[in-house]
């Protein structure tokens, strides 16, 4: 029984999953087992999984009923006393599992540990862009005003699963959100702060649709109908930093008008948002585009996450 199931759901990207598969096998850490779940998809999976020569490797298929279903799937079959959820879409650091399992050996308590990520850019290269998280300890309210949990980033104990339930496949959206409110409700989680994943974003990745993240508002109100009433009041600001993500996925599909009416929105939920440096680089992102293009907006995104990792490294180095 290995230490480790890794669940990796195929979804027609035969491409990008050797790669994934890869950085899996790659690991320091070789206690674990790897559960691909598969659905009909046309791009020659089972093909290509009859090539693997490592034991550890599994093909599991399911009905297709998309991701979520398919982790699901693989959370039934995983042996694992730990779980780890990776999508065909990212990368792990070599020493990722290596680094969450020896977290949770000595912390007993912790139900889930995950890290920072850095962002591919369209050449598969690691960009300047790292998304960091606060969401440790009692993270509930963390993760009520907003999701800071990447799915591929994310280490959890098997029991913690078997205690909160499946992820939610009737949410359009954001069912890994759910299920890390539901698992920061009754377990305090840790977060390793280096950056362990590489995520790539691709064209065609549903989380570049700001529309398809509007499911995010309706997910809200059912999260809220289960707290507690001393955490109702986290319900505004909660409304706020979504609209205001919105608001970023709007704009970095060139739509302007868009950003402004979630940034509106962001502002009425949480008047004091109107203030705050996200909306002031959002004001100042918004008049870029509405004077210089859409092109000068991506090219001063780059400089400054450029800069911002630059300093944040030299910071690192002081004594």
């Amino acid at each position: 029984m290995a230490k480790v199931s890794v669940i990796i759901p195929a979804d027609n990207a035969i491409n990008y999953l050797q790669a994934t598969l890869k950085s899996v096998l790659q690991q320091t850490f070789i206690d674990f087992e790897v559960l691909i779940v598969g659905d009909d998809s046309t791009d020659n999976l089972i093909e290509w999984a009859n090539l693997l020569v490592d034991p550890r490797v599994k093909l599991i298929f399911h009905k297709d009923q998309g991701i979520v279903a398919a982790r699901n799937t693989g959370i039934a079959e995983a042996q694992g006393e730990y779980i780890a959820f990776l999508d065909t879409d990212d990368l792990w650091e070599s020493t990722k599992l290596e680094k969450q399992v020896k977290y949770l050996e000595d912390n007993p308590k912790i139900g889930l540990v995950h890290t920072n990520i850095v962002l591919l850019n369209w050449q598969d290269k690691p960009s300047d862009r790292v998304t960091t998280s606060n969401a440790e300890g009692d993270a509930l309210k963390q993760l009520l005003e907003q999701n800071a949990v990447m799915t591929s980033s994310v280490m959890v104990r098997h029991s913690c699963l078997k205690c909160v339930g499946e992820f939610d496949i009737n949410l359009r959206s954001s069912q890994d959100w759910a299920m890390w409110v539901q698992i920061a409700a009754r377990y305090p989680c840790a977060v390793i702060k280096e950056p362990l994943v590489y995520y790539r974003e691709r064209t065609n990745n549903p989380k570049k649709n700001w529309q398809i993240l509007e499911q995010d508002l309706q997910l809200l109100e059912r999260v809220f109908q289960s707290v507690s009433q001393e955490l109702i009041s986290l319900k505004n600001r909660s409304y706020s930093y979504a609209n205001m993500n919105l608001a970023w996925k709007a704009l970095q599909n060139g739509d302007r008008q868009q950003a402004r009416y979630f940034q509106k929105q962001a502002i009425a939920f949480h008047p004091r948002l109107r203030y705050s440096t996200q909306c002031i680089r959002l004001n100042i992102a918004i008049a870029i585009i509405q004077f210089l293009g859409f092109d000068s907006f991506t090219k001063v995104l780059s400089l400054t996450y450029t800069l911002r990792k630059r300093v944040t490294s030299l910071i690192a180095q002081q004594p």
